[in-house]
């Protein structure tokens, strides 16, 4: 009679289980013919919209990258001379990269430890804390570098602090998850001996997360490259602004926007190769000069 009621039991959780598989991959197909129609619509409104039509442009979306390697394989001799001339604004677009990212590290470190519980100097205030990086993170780098260029005029400067305050709300929010899985026993012993809330945090926390922290700072850093290099386009000084003045004389200067392109190019790859290096000697220690990953 108990394995009859066993069984029965069995068929029911069974039944229900399949019922709501089914229900689950319905849903799923709802939701999926959903957004396939709302990015069909959306597509031919953007297509609507577009002066030539996307169909009508695809097939020469190819033509202005020809022309540009066109010229400057005619002029492949003027290259080095190319590449000399704008190693400066390079400079400065990797100066403009370092600045914001430390002064994003400094300041997204200040907001993670105030935003952490357990580790908050001030534990009522986690919630403002935590909405300014969310603020600082939210609004692009553009729109802050467009509004201070206004403001301060053109220059390197606009553009440092741009991506300082997005490299903030972005490393903070990186920082936070990282403290909570911090141990707090250190913390509980500097306290209990006394110590301030920074020696609390230097001392007990920092050596705990300080692999993780500089790897999502090296990290950072390779982006704000990019990013320097986009915001040159808006009058924010580095590399970009000189590929910009390249590109919009056109024909005749595109020898020195290919050789701005490959100096780009050159140092991403670079600064991407040197900082996967870092990161991984910083995570796995020796073991990573081994080629030996845990």
């Amino acid at each position: 009679m108990a394995e009859t009621s066993a069984s029965t039991r069995v068929d029911v959780i069974q039944t229900d289980y399949m019922a709501l598989t089914r229900r689950k991959r319905l849903y799923s197909l709802v939701l999926l013919i959903v957004f396939v129609a709302l990015m069909v619509a959306g597509f031919n409104t953007a297509d609507s919209r577009n002066a030539g039509g996307f169909w009508n442009g695809i097939t020469h979306v190819f033509d202005f990258p020809a022309e540009v390697l066109g010229e400057a394989w005619e002029n492949i001799a003027e290259l080095p001379r190319h590449l000399v001339a704008h190693l400066p604004a390079l400079i400065e677009t990797l100066n403009i990269a370092a600045a914001s990212t430390l002064i994003g590290l400094i300041a997204g470190t200040v907001l993670a430890l105030l935003s952490t519980r357990g580790l908050a100097r001030w534990p009522r205030l986690i919630g403002l804390f935590r909405r300014l990086m969310d603020i600082a993170r939210a609004i692009p780098e553009i729109v802050i570098a467009l509004v201070l260029i206004f403001v301060l005029g053109g220059g390197p400067v606009p553009a440092m602090i741009a991506i300082a305050i997005h490299t903030t709300g972005a490393l903070g929010k990186l920082f936070s998850e990282v403290n909570e899985n911090v141990s707090l026993k250190p913390v509980e012993g500097l306290r209990s001996v006394g110590a301030t809330w920074a020696q609390q945090m230097y001392l007990g926390v920092i050596p705990q997360v300080g692999p993780n922290y500089v790897s999502y700072a090296l990290l950072r850093f390779e982006i704000n490259i990019r990013a320097s290099a986009i915001l040159g386009f808006v009058g924010a000084g580095g590399i970009g602004y000189d590929l910009r003045n390249a590109m919009s004389w056109g024909q005749g200067k595109y020898d020195q926007a290919a050789a701005i392109f490959i100096l780009l190019f050159l140092t991403i790859v670079a600064v991407d190769q040197i900082s996967g290096y870092l990161r991984a000697h910083l995570t796995y220690g020796t073991q990573a000069r081994e080629g030996v990953r845990p």
